[in-house]
């Protein structure tokens, strides 16, 4: 059974970690559950969740218990004024001393050594900080979560334009794949040419650079395919040392972007960032009314418990004679219990303005929040347009690097077939092959540009992710 048991789990585990073939959705719920910043993110709303638990407890009854053994090797001395008559003195006198002075004399009225337990009970009745604390860490908690989700846009923002460039370099590297099948089948035509005395040695070397060149430049594609790889799985947080494969392919579907459907009803929050300001700005009213509530008076009942006694030593302390009653002459050994209560009020009257000046500060600093919330409505505003402008721009330089390498395949397609009729030039079909190269370079440069426009344009109107897209 714990065999079956075992096997059970480790299928489990494999199908929850051993997946090594991701779409782009799925790179981004990986990353949702993995990526550091998030994992971060998430501990910051559970720290949250804790100091509002913190904050409530206050309010709760705040009890504690004590215990003490105290031993005085030396007592302090009482100073009473001599009086034979008086309770102090029992009759006693005290000669060369007059009635009026003061004598100092040896505690009579207190052992060498005493102990104590008890407990204190402490509750808060009213605090006006109190009641606004309860508000800052509710709105403290609701700071992490905008923050949590702030993070998420940018990871996936991240994972997004990684796992693009992984598409767009293997898609480079066949269109190389191709170019170099086509220019080596080209090469190994020339060299029967030339064998058969219908084309020069220089023919033959032309193609064999133009190859060379084809070889070079798919091997720096490898490596940055390879690095971008790891870079995708840095962004999602995926072991280093493990095999990831990437599913899909680009589409024009990639590219479509409704920008009429953000523009409707679209308000500045939605913006991640707007909304984590607006949170501020709640924590920094909270703190103003908070310096306000510290001048408002506040009230609590306590409660005092325990029992003490008291020894000429310290074993004494700890004996029980049961046979002493509690009227009349008591031993020092038994322990007594004591109670206290009351209601404690504390009104504050003045402060020497600190608490005044700490709310013109707090006052000072909510102005300042005001002003970057204007200042990010401007910048937000800025980034829209801008990013509305890069989108646009790079989908038009697409669509003309799109149809010049269309233009460059047809070129190269027909100066072969002429340079294999024998009426056109070796150094055309070359020329041609590079044309196409460049071309193609420069479409999928465009292409990757564009899709990084669009998540930027996605980001700028705050759709490119909410928790509705988990």
């Amino acid at each position: 059974m714990k065999r079956i048991l075992a096997l059970i789990f480790m299928a489990a585990s494999w199908q929850s970690y051993g997946q090594d073939s991701f779409n782009l959705d799925q790179c981004i719920d990986y990353a949702l559950k993995n990526a550091v910043p998030i994992k971060n993110a998430e501990l910051d709303e559970r720290i949250a969740t804790a100091r509002v638990k913190e904050t409530v407890g206050i309010g709760l009854p705040q009890i504690d218990g004590t215990v003490s053994v105290d031993h005085n090797n030396r007592l302090r001395r009482f100073f009473s004024l001599y009086d034979p008559n008086s309770i102090f003195f029992g009759g006693q006198t005290i000669p060369g001393a007059e009635v009026g002075d003061v004598i100092s004399a040896q505690n009579f009225f207190q052992l060498k050594s005493s102990a104590d337990a008890g407990v204190r009970i402490n509750q808060l009745l009213f605090n006006g900080s109190y009641l606004v604390g309860l508000q800052a860490a509710n709105a403290y908690k609701d700071l992490s979560i905008k923050s949590s989700t702030q993070t998420k846009e940018e990871v996936v923002a991240n994972v997004s334009k990684a796992y693009y460039a992984v598409l767009v370099n293997r898609e480079r590297i066949k269109s190389f794949d191709n170019n170099i099948g086509r220019v080596e089948s080209l090469l190994k035509d020339t060299r029967a040419m030339f064998e058969n005395g219908f084309a020069e040695s220089i023919d033959v070397d032309r193609i064999r650079v133009s190859l060379n060149n084809l070889i070079t430049e798919r091997s720096k594609f490898q490596r940055l395919q390879e690095l971008s790889l790891e870079l995708l799985k840095f962004q999602i947080n995926y072991p280093m040392e493990q095999t990831l494969t990437i599913e899909g392919e680009l589409t024009d579907r990639d590219l479509d972007v409704d920008v009429n459907s953000f523009v409707a009803d679209w308000s500045y929050t939605e913006r991640p960032d707007y909304q984590v300001l607006l949170a501020n700005k709640k924590l920094q009213q909270l703190n103003v009314k908070n310096n306000f509530a510290l001048g408002v008076p506040s009230l609590s009942a306590y409660a005092n418990m325990g029992y003490s006694t008291q020894s000429p030593n310290v074993g004494g302390l700890f004996k029980t004679n049961t046979n002493i009653d509690d009227i009349g002459p008591v031993g020092p050994d038994k322990w007594y219990p004591y109670m206290s209560i009351g209601v404690s009020l504390n009104v504050p009257i003045f402060s020497g303005l600190q608490r005044s000046y700490k709310i013109q500060q707090e006052k000072l600093t909510l102005q300042k929040i005001e002003n970057g919330e204007r200042q990010l409505k401007s910048n937000i505003d800025l980034q829209i347009k801008e990013a509305i402008s890069l989108f646009t721009n790079s989908k038009e330089t697409l669509q003309w690097q799109q149809e010049n390498s269309d233009l460059a395949s047809k070129v190269a397609n027909v100066t072969r077939i002429k340079y294999a009729e024998g009426v056109g030039s070796n150094f055309e079909v070359v020329e041609a092959e590079t044309t196409l190269r460049e071309s193609q370079i420069n479409y999928f440069n465009a292409l990757f540009d564009a899709l990084v426009a669009k998540v930027d344009l996605e980001k700028a109107y705050g759709k490119l992710w909410n928790e509705n897209k988990k």
